[in-house]
């Protein structure tokens, strides 16, 4: 089975009873910052300078992250005007990455934006999703509008890791970034594990008026009574169905088994 956009698998065919556990990770941020960049050099290993940022697409990888298996699906978006509509990646991801450019400011200031809208979503959402604050365009240094330290400091705030990455020249550093994501992900289940919740069920009402039991004297002892209660039986509610979420991809996205990688990038230039 070959993977999307060509990319090998970390092992062979898997057993189509074990499925693998999913990672969504949603790549946010101004236009211009690289995310689409960034997608593609990870899935591919190859650096793209042109391409549509009006399209938005949502793409997978089976990846091995420490010895474990993991779907992981990442979805390049499109927002035209910073974070508005953002219900659709918002209750979708497990994980998110907010890109600005080093070189550029305003990618920088935007930023900002996005943090808060996750930091609202946050507190009204039972689960808490990693964020990872990503300063892209390493290799424009000599243009740096973007010291380090303000980077680190907006991650610190809301946080979050930072990290500084060039989708231009290393891959290396791209896919820890990803494989990074897929960890706290991981990390966060662990220290929030599903909670069953249960609720109390009498199978027998409560007297309004205790029973005396007596026991028998044994050695001039006083005569004791208790009173008995009726029993309480705990069972647990049944586990809520999870929906399964249906991706939508398009034309973009889409492909046959074994398609060439051109094919999938339209309006992409490879180099």
């Amino acid at each position: 089975m070959s993977s999307m956009f060509g990319k090998p698998r970390a092992g062979g065919e898997r057993p189509p009873q074990s499925p693998l556990p999913e990672c969504n990770v949603a790549i946010l941020g101004c236009r211009g910052a690289g995310k689409s960049a960034l997608t593609v050099k990870f899935l591919t290993k190859r650096f793209i300078s042109e391409y549509d940022p009006n399209l938005e697409d949502t793409y997978s990888s089976e990846e091995l992250v420490d010895q474990q298996p993991v779907l992981l699906k990442v979805m390049d978006t499109a927002d035209q005007d910073g974070p508005r509509n953002c219900e659709r990646y918002l209750c979708w991801a497990s994980a998110f990455l907010v890109v600005y450019s080093i070189d550029n400011r305003k990618s920088f200031e935007g930023c900002q934006c996005y943090l808060e809208v996750l930091a609202l979503h946050t507190q009204g959402c039972q689960r808490r999703c990693p964020v990872l604050l990503l300063g892209n365009k390493l290799d424009m240094e000599q243009y740096r509008q973007v010291p380090s330290a303000e980077g680190m400091s907006l991650a610190s705030r809301f946080g979050c890791l930072f990290y500084e990455v060039s989708a231009c020249q290393d891959f290396a550093r791209v896919q820890h970034v990803f494989h990074e994501a897929v960890r706290e992900v991981r990390r966060q289940a662990e220290w929030n594990p599903p909670v069953r919740p249960l609720f109390i069920s009498e199978e027998r009402p409560c007297p309004p008026v205790a029973t005396p039991v007596a026991l028998p004297t044994h050695h001039s002892l006083a005569t004791c009574t208790f009173n008995t209660l009726s029993t309480v039986n705990y069972k647990e509610i049944p586990s809520v169905a999870q929906a399964k979420l249906v991706t939508v991809k398009s034309s973009r996205a889409q492909s046959k088994r074994k398609a060439p990688t051109l094919t999938l990038l339209k309006g992409f230039k490879i180099f």
